[in-house]
C-alpha cells in the first residue's frame, strides 16, 4: 500500500530550490551551492552489471532541486558511473549520471541501510561495486523498480546521518547525485554496549498453529479437524527449535484458543520474531488432491486458482474474530507497510525454496514452487514469512497421515532443517549464527557469481580464487566459500 512520507516529531524535514538542496534533523544539516570537490578526490572504479536488492522502510525524504530532470523531460537517465571517498568517519558516495534526474533519500535500521532512488533511471549494463566498500560501506546493491526507478542500497556496518543533494553538469563531470554518509555520534552509555557478550542472541523463530478455538479450519471425511493437528505438528517443530542451539520457539497459541489474523502478526512483532511459519493443512474440493505447500505473501495476485482459494477460505477466518479484513494497522505508515512487504517477500520466498526442498525428500508436494496468495496472517512487514501446508486433509488418506505422529514428526523434521539451511546463509544480524560466520553461501536458482560477489562486497576474482572455480558456471543448490565477516 502506497502512500506520502511521514516524518515524525518535526525532525527532518525537506527543502529544495535553486541551487541546491537541505535534509536534515536537529543536528542541523545544511549546504549552499555544494561541491563535490568539498570532500578531495573521488575514488573511481570500472562498472558492471548490476546486482537485484531490496529495502525495508522510509525515516526520511529527499528531492532534488534546480534541475529540469530526466523524469520531467521524459527521458530514462543512465548511472554511469558510482565513485566514493572515505575519511575520518565520513563517506561521499557520487552517481554519475548522463542527464539530471529527481531523487529521494531515506534510511532504514536494523540493519543500517541508507537508499536513494533515482527516478526514471536505469543502470549501465558495465556498472560495479569493485574498490567502492570498505569501512563503514560494506555494500553497494541496486535494482530497478517496476515504475523506472533505480533503487541504489548502501549496507552500512553502523548508523549513520546522511544527507544528499544534485549537482548540475560542469567542464569536467555530467550531471551527478552527491550523498553524504557521516558516522552518528553514539551516546556517552554506548562503551558499555561493547563490552557484552559476543554470544550473539538466538534467532527467534514464531511458530503459528492455524486456526484454533471457534474456528476449527478444514475439516476431514472423517472428522479431523485442521486446528487439532497443525497445533500437534507446531508443538513438535517448537520441541526441535528448543533442542537446537542459536535458536529459540515462540508458539503464537499454545492452546485451543482463537487468535484473530492481525494479533498473530503482532503476537510475533512484539516477540521481536526474525521469522514466521504458520502451519496449516490443505484442503480441496478434488479429494484426490495430496502433497505439501509452501507459500509466501503475494501483493499481486494469487499465482494460481487453488492459491487464490485457499487465501480467501483462509483470510476468512478473521470474519469469526468479527474483525474487517480491510483492517490496517495503524502503527505502520503505508509507504514502510509497502517498501518492507517488498522486501521481505524477496526473503520469504529464499526461506520458502528452502524448506520445500526439504519437504521435497520427506514426501510428495503438490506444487513444486513457492507459491503466493494474499495471506494476511503473512503481512508482517518487518519479518520472513511463509505458510506451509503439510497436507491435504480433504484427502481421506493424508487425513490419517496427518494424524500419526511419525507425520507430525516428518513434517516438523522438513520445516526445521529448511530454517537451518535458510539461516546458514542469512542469519540474522546481532544473532549467534552471525556471530559464527559460516562464510558459505548456498547458490539459488538464477544468482551468478556477480550478484553473490555484490552480496557479499567482494568480488569475482575472489569468489573463483577461494572456490578454485574456472570459469562462471555454477548450479543451484552448491556451497560457496565467501570472505570470512562478509
Amino acid at each position: 500500500m502506497r502512500g506520502s512520507t511521514h516524518c515524525h516529531g518535526g525532525r527532518r524535514g525537506v527543502r529544495a530550490g535553486r541551487g541546491g538542496a537541505w535534509m536534515g534533523c536537529r543536528q542541523g544539516w545544511s549546504h549552499t551551492r555544494p561541491r563535490e570537490g568539498d570532500m578531495g578526490t573521488i575514488k573511481q572504479a570500472p562498472t558492471r552489471r548490476r546486482f537485484l536488492g531490496h529495502c525495508l522502510g522510509v525515516s526520511g525524504l529527499l528531492m532534488g532541486g534546480g534541475w529540469v530532470s530526466a523524469s520531467q523531460a521524459g527521458r530514462t537517465a543512465l548511472l554511469r558511473r558510482v565513485r566514493t571517498y572515505q575519511k575520518d568517519g565520513h563517506v561521499r558516495v557520487v552517481l554519475d549520471l548522463d542527464v539530471p534526474t529527481s531523487h529521494t533519500l531515506f534510511a532504514l535500521h536494523d540493519p543500517e541501510r541508507v537508499v536513494v532512488d533515482l527516478k526514471n533511471t536505469r543502470a549501465a549494463e558495465r556498472l560495479t561495486t569493485a574498490g567502492l566498500t570498505g569501512g563503514m560501506l560494506r555494500r553497494l546493491r541496486w535494482a530497478r523498480k517496476a515504475d523506472g526507478t533505480l533503487r541504489v542500497v548502501f549496507d552500512l556496518s553502523e548508523r549513520v546521518r546522511s544527507k544528499s543533494f544534485p549537482l548540475a553538469a560542469d567542464a569536467k563531470h555530467g550531471p551527478r547525485v552527491v550523498v553524504d554518509l557521516e558516522r552518528h555520534t553514539q551516546p556517552a552509555a554506548q562503551p558499555v554496549k561493547q563490552v557484552t557478550p559476543r554470544r550473539g542472541r538466538d534467532v527467534i523463530i514464531a511458530i503459528d498453529a492455524g486456526h484454533g478455538g471457534k474456528d476449527p479450519g478444514a475439516v476431514g471425511p472423517r472428522g479431523t479437524r485442521e486446528k487439532d493437528v497443525v497445533l500437534a505438528i507446531a508443538r513438535r517443530l517448537e520441541a526441535l527449535v528448543r533442542k537446537t542451539p542459536g535458536m529459540r520457539p515462540v508458539m503464537i497459541r499454545r492452546g485451543d484458543q482463537y487468535v484473530p489474523l492481525r494479533e498473530r502478526i503482532n503476537r510475533a512483532r512484539r516477540h521481536k520474531a526474525d521469522l514466521f511459519i504458520s502451519i496449516h493443512a490443505d484442503a480441496a474440493r478434488d479429494r484426490k488432491a495430496r502433497g505439501s505447500s509452501v507459500y509466501v505473501l503475494s501483493q499481486r495476485g494469487a499465482t494460481s486458482e487453488h492459491a487464490r482459494w485457499l487465501a480467501r477460505r483462509e483470510n476468512d477466518a478473521d470474519l469469526i474474530g468479527g474483525l474487517s479484513l480491510g483492517d490496517v494497522d495503524p502503527t505502520v505508515a503505508p509507504v514502510l507497510l509497502d517498501l518492507s512487504l517488498t522486501a521481505k517477500i524477496e526473503e520469504s520466498f529464499e526461506l520458502g525454496e528452502a524448506v520445500l526442498d526439504r519437504l521435497k525428500r520427506t514426501g510428495r508436494v503438490h506444487s513444486r514452487r513457492v507459491e503466493q496468495a494474499g495471506f494476511v496472517v503473512l503481512k508482517a512487514p518487518d519479518i520472513p514469512a511463509i505458510l506451509v501446508e503439510t497436507a491435504f486433509i480433504s484427502n481421506p488418506q493424508e487425513e490419517h497421515r496427518l494424524r500419526t505422529r511419525a507425520f507430525q514428526h516428518k513434517v516438523a523434521e522438513a520445516i526445521l532443517g529448511g530454517v537451518k539451511a535458510y539461516l546458514k546463509s542469512n542469519p540474522p544480524q546481532g544473532t549467534l549464527m552471525m556471530a559464527a560466520g559460516s562464510g558459505e553461501h548456498v547458490i539459488r536458482r538464477g544468482e551468478t557469481l556477480t550478484q553473490i560477489a555484490n552480496r557479499y562486497g567482494t568480488d569475482v576474482r575472489t569468489l573463483r580464487e577461494l572456490n578454485a572455480l574456472e570459469g562462471d558456471v555454477i548450479r543451484p543448490g552448491q556451497v560457496l566459500r565467501v570472505p570470512r565477516g562478509s
